[in-house]
C-alpha cells in the first residue's frame, strides 16, 4: 500500500537544521495522509510512499513554519508587563489574550519596553526530515470523519 489520500501512515523521523542540530527524533509517528496532520511540505514528499521507504526532505521555511515576520514583533510599554523588570532577552514567556493562551519570546528589553517575538520559534528556519515509513494501512471510518487516527472520539458527558 501507498501514502495516499485517506492511508494511516506510520513513521520515524529525525528533525534537524542546516548546520546539522538534530532538534528532536520521534518514533511512531502516525499521520492521516490528506487531512494536514503534518506539515503540507513534508506531506507532499511522502505522497505514493510505501512501507520500509527512507526519506530525506527538506523543506524551506515557507513550507515549515514559515518565514520570519517582522509584523509579529510586539513592543509593549515595561511598565504593563507583569515582572517585566525580570525579563531577558532569549527568555520565553506564556502571555494570556482574549484568544487563549500565546508563546512569546523575549527579543529585546530596555528601560522603557520590551519587544516579543510572536513567530513560531522555527519560524525562517529550512528543515530537514530524515523519514522513515513503518506502516501505512487504510484508514477506518471513524478516523477519517475525525481527520485523525486514532480511538473513535467519544463525546459522552456524564
Amino acid at each position: 500500500m501507498k501514502a495516499t489520500y485517506g492511508s494511516v501512515v506510520t513513521l520515524n523521523y529525525t528533525l534537524s537544521l542546516d548546520d546539522g542540530e538534530v532538534l528532536g527524533e520521534e518514533e511512531d509517528v502516525e499521520y492521516l495522509h490528506g487531512y494536514y496532520n503534518i506539515m503540507p511540505g513534508l506531506e507532499r514528499a511522502l505522497e505514493g510512499s510505501e512501507a520500509g521507504e527512507k526519506k530525506a526532505v527538506v523543506l524551506e521555511a515557507a513550507d515549515g513554519y514559515g518565514e520570519h515576520d517582522p509584523e509579529r514583533l510586539i513592543t509593549a510599554p515595561l511598565a504593563s508587563v507583569p515582572d517585566g523588570d525580570k525579563l531577558e532577552p532569549g527568555m520565553r514567556i506564556t502571555a494570556g489574550t482574549p484568544r487563549g493562551p500565546v508563546d512569546l519570546l523575549v527579543s529585546e528589553v530596555t528601560d522603557e519596553n520590551i519587544v516579543f517575538d510572536a513567530n513560531h520559534p522555527l519560524a525562517g528556519e529550512r528543515l530537514h526530515f530524515d523519514v522513515e515509513v513503518m506502516s501505512i494501512r487504510a484508514a477506518e471510518v471513524h478516523e477519517l470523519s475525525q481527520g485523525h487516527p486514532g480511538p473513535q472520539a467519544c463525546n459522552t458527558f456524564g
